[in-house]
């Protein structure tokens, strides 16, 4: 029991249910004929891989899909580097979903031969979060998603387009398998290791990678300023 608590507490089985529910939200609610999807996408970039949740290809354009399975209080602006997320009385910082999607915009735009403006960047949050500040259209919770694709009706994309897109990132992505996604895991550490020296941007002193023990976010990497208690800055790893 204490094993399966602790799997279902844990970062990988929380965004492996958000993707699971984006993907069944998409196979419900939009219709098969208008709009194809490729899921878990592993693209090769220069400084090594990028993964996208989900990315859906119609006439009305592309979606690549960021998801998020968070819980609480979200806190953020477009223009924000981090936002933040706060439960109870805990709070947390974590990359913009939107920054960290638009590494998987121009990683398909270096694939495709569309035009710019036909790629769209999706940001999904699942679970229980709450937004407290307002957020951009192409932001939402739950559901939501759908209606925000939905939104674009005049086609920029014809069927021979739509096709080729879909077979290019068949052909481009690294094949769907635990030794992608395991190299891939590989390649962020390295990444969090090499960006191990950041300064703290509260006090200035150095960040630890630390694991929370407890709480919704059991099992999960951040960084930790290494003043706590005097200082309680956090960042997320992501």
């Amino acid at each position: 029991m204490a094993i399966t608590l602790s799997v279902l507490k844990s970062r990988w089985f929380k965004g492996l249910f958000g993707e699971a529910f984006v993907k069944l939200i998409a196979w419900v609610r939009l219709p098969a004929d208008e709009y194809r999807g490729v899921h878990n996408v592993t693209l090769p970039t220069p400084d090594g891989t990028t993964q996208i949740d989900h990315v859906l290809v119609s006439r009305y354009g592309i979606f690549v899909i960021e998801t998020k399975h968070m819980t609480g209080w979200i806190f953020g602006s477009e223009q924000q580097a981090q936002w933040t997320q706060k439960l109870y009385r805990k709070t947390f910082k974590f990359q913009n979903p939107l920054r960290q999607n638009y590494k998987h915009v121009k990683a398909l735009e270096a694939l495709l031969d569309v035009p710019l403006e036909a790629i769209h960047s999706v940001v999904v949050f699942s679970g229980s979060a709450v937004f407290k500040t307002s957020m951009p259209d192409n932001v939402t919770i739950g559901g939501g998603y759908v209606r925000y694709i939905k939104s674009f009706r005049e086609p920029v994309l014809n069927d021979f387009q739509v096709q080729e897109a879909l077979e290019r990132i068949e052909t481009g992505r690294l094949a769907p398998s635990r030794e992608t996604h395991r190299q891939h895991v590989k390649q962020l550490k390295a990444r969090f290791e090499s960006s191990s020296d950041r300064a703290c941007p509260k006090c200035g002193s150095a960040m630890v990678l630390r694991t929370s023990k407890r709480g919704a976010n059991a099992g999960n990497q951040f960084w930790g300023c290494s003043a706590y208690p005097k200082c309680r800055e956090v960042q997320d790893v992501a």
